[in-house]
C-alpha cells in the first residue's frame, strides 16, 4: 500500500544507475521521486522522458537547486567519486538524508568529512550496496549463523568481474584519475569487501595484504587486483580472499565454508532473477565409501522477494528516513560504520598494492 506521507527524492545526476534507482524510488510503497538535478537542464529533461517519468517531477539545471528545494527530504547520489564529498557534505548540511553510491568516497578521511558532516545535521547516510537487503541475505546469515548445521566459520571467497568493449576502457569515468581513481576496486571490489565483513558479522579484519598482481591502465588505474583478509584477534583460522576486475568474464561469487558446512552462490550482487532468488547450501558432506562420490548432496534454497533489491533498499532508507522526518528519532548508525569498515578494508588494500604488496594493519 503506497503511503500517504511518502520521502520525497531528488536526484543528484543523471548517471546511467540513476534509471535503476529512480524505478526503485518508484517501486518502492514510502518514497516517490520529486525532482531531478544535472549539470545542464537538458540532460535532466532527457532523463525524465527517457525513463517516462511523470511531467510532475521537478527539473533542475543544478545540483544546488535540488539541494535547496524544500520539498524535498532525500537525495540519491550516484556521482563520481571524487565529487562526492563535495555534494554529500552540502546535502548533509542542507538537512537531505543521504542515499551515496558506491564507493563512497576516495578514502576513509574523505567519508569521515561526509559522515560528520551527516551526524552534525541529523541526517541519515546509506550507500547503495543493494544485494544487503535482499531476504536470500537474511536466509543465508540464518543458516551461516546456525552452529550446528554450519559450525565456525573458515574461509570466505568472493568475486565481482567483468570486462567491457574498447570504448569503456577508452571514455569511462571508473578508468579515469580525476573522476574514479579507484577503478574495479572501488566499483566491484566494494561489493567483494562488503560480503566479507558481512560474513564476519561485520568485525574488522586485523590484516589485509594484496596478492601480485594488480594489473593498471596507463593512467594508474586499478583494472584487476586480489587481496586477503584475517582476523588474528577473534579467529585466527578463518581468511577471506577476493578478486576484482574489469578484465575477466561477470562473475559475482560467494562462497562461505565453516567446519560443517558450506554456501555458495554466483550472482550475489545482482541476483539472475528479481523475483526469486537462490544458493546451494550443504551440510555434515563427507566423501562415500572408495571416494567414489559425496554421502549429501547441495540443498538448493529459494528465497523469493515481493520487490527488487534495489526497491527494498529504498524502502528501509525511507522507513529510517521516516522515523527521523515524523517521530523525531536519531539516524540509525548501522549503516554508516558499515561503509565506513568497508572503506577501510579498501584503503588498506589500495594501501599494501602501492607499497609492493605488503601487510597492511588496521
Amino acid at each position: 500500500m503506497a503511503d500517504d506521507n511518502p520521502i520525497r527524492f531528488g536526484l543528484i545526476g543523471c548517471a546511467e544507475i540513476a534509471r535503476k534507482l529512480s524505478r526503485a524510488i518508484d517501486l518502492a510503497p514510502n518514497t516517490t521521486l520529486s525532482a531531478i538535478s544535472s549539470r545542464s537542464i537538458e540532460k535532466a529533461q532527457q532523463f525524465r522522458s527517457k525513463n517516462g517519468l511523470p511531467e510532475t517531477v521537478t527539473i533542475y539545471g543544478s545540483y544546488d537547486q535540488v539541494l535547496d528545494d524544500p520539498q524535498i527530504d532525500a537525495v540519491y547520489m550516484p556521482l563520481p567519486t571524487s565529487l562526492l564529498v563535495k555534494w554529500a557534505v552540502l546535502a548533509a548540511q542542507k538537512k537531505k538524508h543521504l542515499l551515496l553510491e558506491k564507493p563512497t568516497a576516495l578514502d576513509v578521511g574523505e567519508l569521515d568529512e561526509i559522515l560528520e558532516a551527516c551526524r552534525s545535521n541529523g541526517v541519515q547516510f546509506m550507500d547503495g550496496t543493494m544485494w544487503y537487503h535482499h531476504p536470500r541475505t537474511a536466509k543465508m546469515k540464518e543458516l551461516v549463523s546456525d552452529s550446528l548445521l554450519f559450525g565456525q566459520l573458515r574461509s570466505i571467497h568472493s568475486t565481482s568481474t567483468f570486462t567491457e568493449t574498447p570504448e569503456f576502457f577508452e571514455h569511462n569515468i571508473r578508468v579515469k584519475p580525476d573522476l574514479d581513481a579507484l577503478g574495479a576496486l572501488g566499483d566491484t571490489g566494494w561489493y567483494c569487501i562488503g560480503a566479507i565483513l558481512w560474513a564476519m558479522n561485520h568485525r574488522l579484519a586485523t590484516t589485509v595484504v594484496a596478492s601480485p598482481p594488480a594489473h593498471r591502465n596507463s593512467a594508474g588505474i586499478i583494472l584487476s587486483c586480489t587481496a586477503s583478509l584475517h582476523w588474528d584477534d577473534v579467529n585466527p583460522q578463518a581468511v577471506a580472499t577476493f578478486h576484482c576486475s574489469f578484465l575477466s568474464h561477470v562473475s559475482m561469487d560467494l562462497a562461505l565454508r565453516g567446519s560443517n558446512g558450506s554456501v555458495h552462490l554466483e550472482d550475489f550482487i545482482i541476483p539472475y532473477e528479481e523475483s526469486c532468488a537462490f544458493f546451494d547450501f550443504t551440510s555434515g558432506a563427507k566423501f562415500a565409501d572408495l571416494h567414489i562420490g559425496w554421502n549429501v548432496k547441495p540443498e538448493r534454497v529459494e528465497v523469493s522477494s515481493t520487490l527488487p533489491q534495489e526497491a527494498l533498499m529504498v524502502q528501509e532508507f525511507g522507513r529510517l528516513v521516516k522515523g527521523v522526518r515524523d517521530c523525531g528519532r536519531s539516524p540509525d548508525e548501522k549503516w554508516p560504520e558499515i561503509s565506513r569498515m568497508t572503506q577501510l578494508v579498501l584503503d588498506a588494500v589500495n594501501k599494501s598494492i602501492d607499497l609492493g604488496f605488503v601487510p597492511i594493519s588496521l
